[in-house]
């Protein structure tokens, strides 16, 4: 008995091993803490049901249901993302089985600390009246129910709150209060440091005003609980239709503006569907040296079909689900980014420093100039020093199994063969070629795309993409060929760990 109780635990502990390293900021990028090289993020916003889906008494939200993760992930694996956008969860709630999921697929969570609910979220038309101690209590309650997972790599303190120059002229105070408070919440009661930042409509009359006011230094005229200043800006962008440009689609004004950025920039959603089927023309742009210098990357809109037509994926009424065009043109464009260009090379050069907070940062008539930061509202202080209560919490699992039981299927109606989630080894994020599953790929729409599948999700993917392009990591008109070795990692490692215990028990 002894020894299958300790080669259970054994096997326990190999499964928890694999994990992706911890994101953290170094001036105007993200960087993976284990190698200090870049990180460039290549995701998807995630919201099963999109914001009206979402039910604080539903019992279930994004990130509850283990069986939908297994086979979300392991479609997102073979898409070739390293991040997704989750808008909406329930602290309340156990997220392990699926933060362990999307951990071992080797993928990063962006988290809203909101929800569209009342006393969830800061409300634009009055600031003063939504901040109050319980709607910071949530906020600090989703923090305390992702900080420990090490996938969790930010969270955003407001989603597109300042959409105009009324809400600019009262809002961004909030903001940074909002934020300061969830950056000394999480001095005080997390192992790490974790990036808040703020995801902003694109509107360009405020843009830029938001970003200056949100990114600015106020630490001469801070009280001693900080400053409110953002640790990443992200837009969510739909500029870039069909076959545009750098220039048409006005992401050079993008680049220029944000040129001189102390923060992260990046993408929090883009995809426009004008005109339809989309071709993803701007990713090549998106990673190019062009933008690269200043963006971080960026997440598609969405991965769920929902009725605004952004789907990647469509979930059909008997609980199916199908792979869209969509999906495969997207996946081609990944396959054929250079993945070792962007995520492999260390930070170049200084990054700006942030300039300090004042009237003339501000260009707009109307929008804020006042940089003081409002005081805690009563009871607040309270909850940073002791907790939030209820305490929620968040760890790893192991997962047993990570075999997709459920139906999915291509465009083309086939059922994909040997779907599961390919769980890396420690400090391995996703990437093209890491996951591939069987079935035919036809893309009906202008962008061109093939692919050699395989019946297992481990092996020799080719595949090629047509590019104009040639600028930075994306290749034009090339053949990208990768390798990954067959069988799952923690397989292995429990392999090893059954014949050295066998060993251990036999002497």
């Amino acid at each position: 008995m002894q020894f299958f109780d300790l080669l259970f635990r054994l096997l326990a502990t190999a499964s928890l091993a694999s994990a992706v390293p911890n994101l953290g900021v170094l001036g105007k990028y993200f960087v993976n803490n284990a190698t200090g090289d870049r990180f460039q993020i290549v995701g998807v916003a995630y919201q099963p049901g999109g914001s009206s889906g979402y039910s604080a008494t539903s019992g279930q939200d994004a990130l509850t249901d283990k069986d939908a993760c297994l086979r979300d992930a392991a479609l997102m694996q073979m898409l070739g993302v390293n991040a997704i956008r989750v808008y909406n969860t329930n602290p309340d709630l156990n997220h392990d089985e699926c933060a362990s999921i999307f951990n071992a697929a080797g993928i990063f969570m962006f988290l809203d600390v909101n929800a569209p609910l009342p006393g969830d979220s800061i409300e634009s038309s009055q600031p003063w009246a939504s901040y109050y101690a319980s709607y910071l209590n949530r906020t600090f309650a989703i923090v305390e129910a992702f900080k420990d997972y090490p996938n969790t790599a930010a969270f955003f303190a407001g989603n597109e709150v300042i959409s105009d120059v009324t809400a600019g002229a009262t809002v961004p105070p909030y903001m940074r209060a909002v934020t300061r408070d969830l950056q000394n919440y999480i001095a005080k009661h997390s192992t790490r440091s974790i990036p808040i930042g703020y995801s902003a409509a694109d509107v360009r009359s405020i843009l830029f005003d938001t970003w200056e006011y949100l990114q600015c230094d106020d630490t001469d005229n801070a009280s001693t609980d900080g400053t409110g200043r953002v640790d990443f800006f992200a837009l969510n962008s739909y500029s870039w239709c069909g076959n545009s440009s750098f220039t048409q689609s006005t992401y050079d004004q993008l680049v220029s503006g944000f040129s001189n950025s102390s923060v992260p920039i990046f993408f929090s959603e883009y995809g426009c569907i004008v005109p339809e089927p989309r071709i993803f023309s701007e990713v090549p742009e998106i990673y190019s040296d062009q933008m690269s210098g200043v963006f971080s990357g960026g997440i598609v809109y969405e991965f769920f079909q929902g009725s605004n037509d952004y789907g990647l994926v469509n979930v059909s009424a008997d609980g199916s689900l199908y792979l869209m065009d969509d999906f495969y043109t997207l996946q081609g464009r990944y396959a054929a980014l250079n993945f070792t260009a962007m995520q492999g090379v260390a930070p170049s050069g200084s990054s700006p420093s942030p300039p300090v907070c004042g009237s003339s940062l501000i260009t707009t008539a109307g929008f804020c100039t006042n940089f003081s930061v409002p005081a805690l509202p009563p009871g607040a202080e309270d909850i940073i020093q002791q907790g939030v209560s209820p305490l929620p919490s968040g760890q790893l699992v192991a997962i047993d199994n990570f075999t997709v039981t459920a139906l999915v299927k291509d465009n083309n109606g086939n059922a994909l063969s040997s779907l599961s989630v390919v769980s890396l080894s420690a400090n391995q994020i996703n990437q093209p070629g890491i996951n591939t599953a069987a079935a035919s790929v036809t893309v009906k729409s202008s962008a061109t795309t093939t692919a050699a599948p395989t019946d297992t999700n481990m092996g020799t993917q080719t595949g090629t993409f047509a590019a104009t392009t040639s600028s930075g990591p994306y290749k034009s008109a090339a053949v990208m060929t990768g390798h990954v070795q067959s069988g799952s990692t923690s397989q292995m490692v429990a392999a090893a760990l059954l014949a050295g215990v066998m060993v251990w028990f036999l002497v």
